[in-house]
């Protein structure tokens, strides 16, 4: 835990592996629980990331309950989703969907950009992030639309 708080609360710089399709690594920063800049230059689009969310992209749903009606099966191993959007800033959800780890190496949820230091990578997935510095700004930009506790 202690660990865990350090690795949170000092600064550190950080460069991910490239993204399918040939993008160029994207180099983070956290620094006190947040990547303050967005990984990409073009915002993230919220429709988008409601579609990674609800799809096998993200998988969200296979932890996560969410405000997606139309998708039967939602997840209990992570918090609810609903409301995120007015608990955590950009910055947070960029770093929870980036690097999970860095709050709290004991988490379950996987590092959805970061390729190094993973444990049981399929060789397949290695060097590869789950999802592009695109599809996690888009992901982002969908999380904060959830602001109230039960939206549809």
């Amino acid at each position: 835990m202690l660990r865990a708080f350090a690795q949170w609360a000092a600064a550190a710089v950080f460069a991910a592996a490239p993204a399918g399709g040939g993008e160029e690594p994207v180099a983070w920063r956290a620094e006190g629980g947040e990547i303050a800049a967005p990984l990409t230059a073009e915002p993230g689009d919220a429709a988008r990331g409601r579609a990674i969310a609800a799809g096998r992209d993200g998988n969200c749903l296979a932890c996560h309950e969410m405000p997606i009606p139309e998708e039967q099966f939602h997840g209990a191993l992570g918090p609810a989703l609903h409301g995120v959007g007015a608990r955590l800033t950009a910055g947070e959800l960029r770093l929870r969907l980036v690097d999970p780890k860095v709050i709290d190496e004991r988490t379950i949820m996987p590092a959805y950009y970061v390729v190094e230091g993973l444990e049981r990578v399929a060789a397949a997935h290695a060097g590869r992030p789950i999802l592009s510095a695109q599809q996690i700004e888009d992901l982002i930009a969908y999380l904060l639309t959830l602001t109230g506790e039960f939206e549809e």
